[in-house]
């Protein structure tokens, strides 16, 4: 089955109409105040990946995977606490519907299968494999970190972590789509930061799902960040001998 055109309209669609209907749920007031600045930054994160894919940017479809991700997840874990709930099944068979029409070599083509940057960057096939999983890593990561880090704290220190987690992966991110080392390093210190923020709430709180957003966040990222250890190494070590 190619198709590409429809596969990735429908996909788009998709993502469209969760950048909508988060906007909405924010700007309805149906949700409670402290929570509105977290679901205005979940339908941006919607409506990149829906503006992504339309635009063609050879990363729009491994972060869109990732965004899709992120969707089949959150569902999975709603109906494993209260479950089969109708809207907990329509989120997850969406999300995984995106995911799928955005999979495999097919849909690579008018995407990271363009020759023009992979050129641009010299990037052979194992390259860009590493990069693709990488930045699905940090498309499935970044909606938990936006949630975590936007809703309310118990204290300064806390929101002021979160925060600088935030920031650290969204630098990252978009230097790691950018091939900047430092972007590697962001999305390193970031998850590294998640995760000891996780591991300060279980040793504070006990193990609850508050805990899970942070973990899982910092795991993918750590995640997406280790690849580019051995080709960062290996490069040092060359520069080291040129020298």
């Amino acid at each position: 089955m190619k198709l590409v055109g429809e596969r990735r309209a429908l996909a788009a669609a998709i993502f469209a109409f969760y950048f909508i209907a988060y906007g909405v749920m924010a700007l309805s007031g149906s949700i409670p105040s402290d929570f509105a600045k977290a679901f205005y930054a979940i339908a941006g994160v919607y409506g990149l990946a829906f503006f992504a894919l339309v635009a063609g940017y050879f990363w729009a479809r491994w972060y869109a995977v990732g965004v899709g991700l992120y969707g089949v997840i959150t569902a999975a874990v709603g109906m494993w606490q209260i479950g089969t709930e109708p809207v907990l099944v329509f989120v997850g068979a969406t999300h995984l519907a995106a995911t799928a029409m955005l999979w495999g070599a097919t849909m690579s083509e008018p995407y990271d299968g363009q020759q023009a940057w992979r050129q641009k960057f010299h990037m052979d096939e194992n390259a860009v494999q590493r990069l693709g999983r990488s930045v699905i890593r940090a498309g499935v990561s970044l909606p938990f970190v936006l949630l975590y880090a936007l809703a309310p704290k118990p204290d300064a220190g806390s929101t002021i972590a979160a925060l600088a987690a935030l920031a650290l992966t969204g630098l990252g991110i978009r230097g790691l789509v950018q091939l900047k080392t430092w972007g590697v390093l962001a999305i390193g210190a970031a998850g590294a930061l998640l995760v000891t923020l996780a591991a300060s709430d279980i040793a504070m709180s006990g193990v609850t799902i508050a805990a899970f957003k942070p973990s899982i966040a910092g795991g993918l990222l750590i995640a997406a960040a280790v690849p580019f250890i051995a080709p960062m190494i290996r490069w040092v070590r060359s520069s080291a001998r040129t020298a």
